[in-house]
This record gives structure tokens, sequence and C-alpha cells, in this order.
């Protein structure tokens, strides 16, 4: 055989082994908050469980995308994004003016009205004179936080709080007079069970994300085509109802209109 022949064979030889090779799965570095059950939490043998780590996984099956899901405090998933550290956030994010700014929003993957948890024998009225002095518990960097603050002032005394967990340890020792945070949270994790006796929920329905309803997945500004195809994939799950099973071991509660359909 001829040298060009040799060459030209190995060459068709490569190609063809190169054309056998799988293509790489696209890699995606995924940003979840772990400490907000029923949504998200880590369970004893550190692995990340609930509602938005299966949504996400789910997802990412669909997209055939290799996915990582990296836990962090609620308040570090922005900035992490905005480093490039993550690709996305699939932590349930309300549409405040000046997240929207910066980051790209998704369609909704929950509708959930915030409102205020107070002592049962407790009738306050929601006004600075009516709140005057009282302890409030929020978490750091949340669109509540933003809202008791611009509404109330320097009446409440704020208590900020990394996770939730440590607001309702709280609340139940009597160490804060109220918190405000969504609802099926509240009633799945505190209202709930044995330490929430006594406690309700007062004020009304409150949606503290600049007045939008509902809360989504984010990405950069620079990943709109990425947000496009999980919203698409999103569609896929609810239409076809696994969004509802998906949900299903965790809450009773229906979280998007759409799943009216899968009853």
């Amino acid at each position: 055989m001829h040298l060009h022949q040799t060459i030209t064979a190995l060459t068709l030889a490569g190609a063809s082994l190169f054309a056998l090779a799988p293509a790489q799965a696209e890699k995606l570095v995924l940003g979840n908050e772990g400490s907000y059950p029923p949504f998200s939490m880590v369970d004893p043998s550190g692995r990340l469980t609930g509602f938005e780590p299966d949504l996400a996984r789910e997802m990412c099956k669909r997209m055939k995308a290799d996915c990582e899901i990296v836990v962090m405090d609620f308040k570090a998933l922005i900035p992490a994004l905005l480093q490039k550290k993550l690709d996305a956030v699939v932590s349930q994010t309300k549409p405040l003016p000046e997240r929207k700014e910066k980051v790209l929003f998704g369609r909704p993957v929950l509708f959930n009205p915030d409102s205020y948890v107070v002592p049962e024998a407790k009738n306050y009225t929601f006004t600075p004179e009516g709140l005057k002095g009282v302890r409030i518990g929020l978490q750091r960097g949340s669109a509540q936080a933003k809202y008791v603050t611009e509404t109330f002032g320097n009446a409440v005394q704020i208590v900020f709080y990394d996770n939730p967990d440590q607001i309702r340890l709280d609340l139940a020792n009597g160490r804060l007079d109220m918190s405000l945070g969504p609802k099926i949270s509240w009633t799945n994790e505190f209202l709930s069970k044995p330490q929430g006796k006594g406690w309700k929920f007062a004020g009304g329905d409150l949606w503290t994300g600049g007045g939008e309803a509902g809360s989504s997945w984010i990405a950069r500004k620079d990943s709109g085509e990425l947000l496009n195809r999980m919203n698409a994939t999103l569609e896929t799950i609810i239409k076809d109802c696994t969004f509802t099973k998906l949900r299903k071991p965790y809450m009773e509660v229906e979280l998007l209109p759409e799943e009216a359909a899968c009853r």
C-alpha cells in the first residue's frame, strides 16, 4: 500500500471511530438552597431531595443534560449565577424588580402567596403603629425581608436568618413574635406540626414579589437560549402530569393552575 493510501485508510478509520463515539452530554451546574422543605432539603445521608430537585432532575433527563445540583444559602444563589459559577438556579425565586434587572425569569414553577404567621391569641393591625416593636424573623436576602422593610420601616424589629428552619425554631421557643413566609411551606413545616400549635396565618394573602404572582427558576441574561429550553421542557413535564406525580409525595396542594387537568 502506498503512503498516501495508508494515510487515507487511517483517516477514514479515525473518522468512522469518531462517528461511533457518543456525543458529549451538555453539562450544567444548577444552584438550589437545600433548606426549604418540602421543596428542597438535604436528607441524613447528604442527598439533596425535595420537589424542586426532583423536578430539576426530570428536566435534565429530558434535556439530555448532565446536571450537577449545588447547594448554597438562598442569598448566595444570584451572586453565584452572575459570577458564572452556576448555569441556572432551580430554587423558586420571586420576580422582584431589582432581580429582573440582573437575571432572566422562567415560567412560574408555582404560585404560593405569603402570609404572616402569628400567635392565635394575637390580633395585630398590619400598620407601622400596629406592629410597633414586634420582633419578626425573616430570611436574609428574601422578598419578604424587602417587603417588611419597605412597609414598616423601623417600627418593627427584623431578625435575619439564613434559613426558615432557624426562624421556626425561634418562633416555637418564643424568641420571635411573628414571621412572614409562603403559605405552602409554613403549613407543611410548622402550622400542621406539633410545634406550630397555637399559631395561625394573619394579614391575608400577599404577593411580595414586586406585586407579581408566581415564583420561577432563573438564568443569566446571556443564557436566554438555555432558559427557553428549560421552559419548553417544564411545559412538557406539566402537560403530561409528571409535575403532579413528582409533587404528590411532598404535598397535597396543587402548585399551578395547569395541574387541574391532572386530577
